[in-house]
């Protein structure tokens, strides 16, 4: 049975990359003292904490780390009349740190993620891959068949096309879980016991034209790349739907990334998934989705954007047009997704407005 890393296995000395260039986003509702297991990795970055539920609520974070926590407060106070975009009761929430964050990189986490253990015993340091994933390119347009080119002890094999062998910039990272899956409430239900013991070396480019359900507790992204399609939706209090959040922003990422030309990989890094949640609370959570889904996946797999489409934000805002004309119809509820997504990218070029160049063109 897996078993998450020791502090003392975690506590090899650790050269920590881009430490200046990264911001680590942790939504929760608890004090988190799941960070001193992370202490070796997580220390020498900047945390943005967002804090769910009661602002009133005093989160302790343990000394030494270096963050910034804002809680809904603080999230109405900095956006005003557009908080309303921001998810409340829900992990969704942290996505306001995506928006916040002056950092070219992003890794997200739950608080329930603890450090896993490889094969050998040795406690993985998840950022350090996510982080070697993010600067190697991706190959979305033709699959390698020793999967990731680009890791050490691999290489292109005989009979992929030398014209795509420089790969394409990669956008997002996405890890996987040892001990608890990450399952849906009908799959928890019949499987309640079912553990992933099972490490798998590898990290695999997702080819063009092909969605995947992402995971938002060990992600990580090029917020400078893909950064304003990462919106989690509108999830949790006063909404129909819960546990779609991650879903939404990575069916809308990779549509956008396959029009931009960037990539999306999948496999390594693992995390130890502590504990599962409760199967009946997830399944009155994700009850219309489990229907809906039949619906948003057809539509993101058909949805084309067309070539002015050029930045991230002109996708968001043409993907946000066609979810209005085309979902609206499922439930009222995509409407103001759709509303939702519009006041995301107001919101996020607010506080990150694009700077002049001498040639008169935006950054």
């Amino acid at each position: 049975m897996a078993e998450p890393a020791t502090a003392t296995q975690a506590a090899a000395p650790v050269v920590a990359l881009l430490k200046d260039e990264l911001d680590i986003v942790i939504p929760t509702i608890r004090n988190l003292d799941f960070l001193e297991m992370w202490r070796p990795f997580f220390q020498p970055y900047h945390l943005i904490i967002v804090q769910d539920g009661d602002p009133s609520k005093t989160i302790k974070v343990p000394e030494g780390f270096d963050y910034e926590l804002y809680n809904r407060n603080d999230i109405n106070r900095i956006l005003g009349p557009k908080a309303s975009c921001i998810s409340f009761k829900d992990s969704a929430c942290r996505c306001f740190g995506y928006m916040v964050s002056k950092k070219k990189y992003i890794f997200t986490i739950d608080d329930d993620c603890f450090v896993a253990k490889d094969p050998s015993g040795k406690a993985i340091n998840a950022l350090e891959q996510h982080i070697k994933n993010l600067l190697s390119p991706s190959t979305p347009f033709f699959f390698n068949t020793l999967y990731d080119p680009f890791r050490e002890g691999a290489d292109f094999v005989r009979g992929y096309p030398f014209s795509l062998r420089e790969g394409v910039p990669t956008a997002a990272s996405h890890g996987l879980w040892l001990n608890i899956p990450d399952y849906d409430a009908p799959t928890q239900l019949v499987k309640p016991l079912e553990r992933n013991t099972r490490y798998v070396d590898a990290v695999l480019t997702i080819p063009k034209g092909t969605l995947f359900p992402m995971c938002g507790m060990n992600l990580a992204f090029n917020r400078e790349l893909i950064g304003p399609a990462m919106y989690f939706g509108l999830m949790g209090d006063g909404q129909p739907i819960g546990r779609y959040d991650d879903m939404w922003a990575g069916w809308c990422t990779k549509v956008i990334c396959d029009h931009l030309g960037l990539g999306v990989k999948t496999g390594l890094p693992y995390i130890f998934h502590s504990k599962a949640s409760n199967p009946f609370v997830n399944l009155r959570k994700e009850y219309k989705g489990i229907y809906w889904q039949e619906e948003i996946i057809p539509f993101f797999q058909q949805a084309v954007l067309p070539k002015d489409c050029t930045t991230v934000q002109k996708c968001y805002i043409e993907l946000a047009k066609q979810v209005k004309e085309k979902l609206s119809k499922v439930d009222p509820y995509f409407d103001n997704l759709a509303d939702a997504m519009v006041t995301w990218i107001e919101a996020w070029d607010e506080l990150n407005p694009t700077e002049p160049v001498p040639n008169g063109k935006a950054a």
